[in-house]
């Protein structure tokens, strides 16, 4: 960066310091200690011992806040209390025939690699005969898994998504958790837990699902400042969250409409890379994977069922045969989803959003994928605090016009309308056109979602100060 010159930032972010405090922030109370690893910034006279004793948590912006082991304590005893009942129906109660099924998928990729056999050949055990859908270097990552009974996988499984969710709420909510000091263990613990009771979030735990932690890699990757991941380059997250599944490729499209090309370069080298010692490792696998199995969308179920979320299902569901027609029928919904959702994504990004920008960019995900499950909608825990906004934090009284977005994104989440579509129908209930609405709940949803998100951020800019556009800043490391 040139000396003297000021980085251009989006509108709206205040200006930081070389120690990512915000100019005017400091006070007479403020310590700057130098370590080792640079240096150390405690506001309203935190002692280090506290630091060292983890009694003081690091705020988004920097500052120190002390943490209440009773909060602490207490957010801990509501996120159980909670989550309890989500967690038990799905590892208790559940059948077996349907318990983790994809933690089978997973384990089935980490047997094979110790055992030599075909990845893209083996299926999980009946009734489910699932195959392994994901790229080599997931069978890779899945090898733990294998050298454990199956129980404790799926336990162990369960656990780190429930980490990784507080973690997506302690990030994405930050607005809200400094707003309320030392009660954030208690929003973090009590949101959490409360999104395992929507039908995206829930479905993650019933089936162990991946998606809790690409949310969080990709949340990680968009985070500004980035402070801890200073040493991480921008994109890095991004490629890594693509070498496993393919739909975070969806932030790559969005960092090249932006110009943004050193953090496409690093996402787009971070996949190849691990994609590349994945294929000198396993050659036969990789070349399954990629020169076939990619491209086989059936091997991720049947694409007409119900738990299919895509638009692409809802026309197989009316009944267009899959070939160019489809293709055709499919096309403009691409055109016009795509669209919409960048562009709220780039407003987002100019107006140094991050979380509405992360929000908006996962969405496009669901939006636009061929098949997109239920669960994918992980993204549903940064979307809402993304609708409440950066005002949120500044704010006396609550918005409540941002608060009513808010909660139909949750309420008709915690409904499993494709569900009830299709005991409508298989009972034959009366009108019928009720139960194919039902069963296309969460693709109408899906658009609902992106139009909430949308008036968000149109709101955010209208309440911004207002000043001339600036240019999207440059991020360096």
């Amino acid at each position: 960066m040139t000396k003297g010159v000021r980085p251009h930032r989006p509108r709206g972010e205040a200006e930081e310091d070389e120690h990512g405090q915000q100019e005017g922030e400091r006070t007479p109370t403020t310590k700057v200690r130098a370590a080792d690893h640079g240096p150390t910034v405690v506001t309203g006279g935190a002692d280090p011992d506290d630091l060292r004793r983890g009694r003081v948590a690091v705020g988004h912006n920097g500052r120190m806040r002390r943490l209440s082991r009773p909060h602490l304590l207490l957010g801990v005893v509501l996120f159980v209390l909670i989550a309890a009942w989500p967690v038990a129906k799905f590892l208790v109660l559940f059948p077996q025939d349907q318990w983790q099924v994809d933690v089978q998928v997973y384990r089935e990729g980490g047997l094979s690699i110790l055992q030599g056999r075909d990845i893209y050949a083996q299926m999980t055990q009946p009734p489910q005969l699932l195959p392994f859908t994901y790229p080599p270097i997931a069978a890779f990552l899945s090898v733990p898994l294998a050298l454990v009974p199956f129980a404790v996988a799926a336990w162990g499984w369960t656990i780190a998504q429930l980490l990784a969710d507080v973690a997506i709420v302690w990030f994405a909510w930050y607005r809200l958790r400094e707003r309320v000091g030392v009660w954030s263990p208690v929003l973090v613990g009590v949101v959490a837990a409360g999104f395992l009771w929507t039908q995206p979030v829930g479905d993650g735990i019933r089936f162990a699902q991946v998606n809790a932690f690409l949310v969080l890699a990709c949340l990680l990757d968009l985070q500004r400042p980035r402070r801890w991941l200073m040493t991480v380059p921008p994109g890095a997250l991004v490629g890594l969250a693509m070498a496993i599944k393919l739909t975070p490729g969806v932030f790559v499209i969005h960092y090249l409409l932006n110009k943004r090309w050193r953090e496409a370069g690093w996402a787009v080298g971070t996949a190849t890379f691990v994609s590349l010692a994945a294929w000198f490792v396993l050659p036969q696998a990789s070349f399954a994977f990629w020169g076939g199995a990619l491209s086989d969308p059936t091997r991720l179920g049947p694409n007409d069922g119900s738990a299919n979320q895509s638009f692409r299902a809802t026309l197989l569901r009316r009944g267009i045969a899959d070939g160019p027609e489809l293709l055709l029928a499919w096309a403009p919904w691409l055109l016009v989803m795509g669209v919409v959702v960048f562009w709220v994504a780039r407003r987002a990004y100019r107006q140094g959003d991050w979380v509405a920008e992360a929000a908006a960019v996962g969405l496009a995900g669901f939006l636009l994928s061929p098949v997109s499950w239920v669960h994918h909608l992980h993204w549903i825990m940064v979307v809402v605090p993304a609708i409440l906004g950066p005002a949120v934090a500044r704010r006396r009284r609550p918005d409540w016009p941002r608060v009513g977005a808010a909660a139909v994104v949750v309420a008709w989440f915690i409904c499993t309308m494709p569900f009830w579509g299709v005991l409508w129908k298989r009972e034959l209930r009366q009108p019928t056109w009720v139960g194919d609405l039902l069963v296309e709940g969460n693709v109408i949803g899906s658009v609902v979602v992106l139009a909430l998100l949308a008036w968000a951020v149109r709101r955010t800019d209208r309440e911004m100060p207002a000043t001339a556009p600036q240019p999207a800043p440059r991020v360096t490391v």
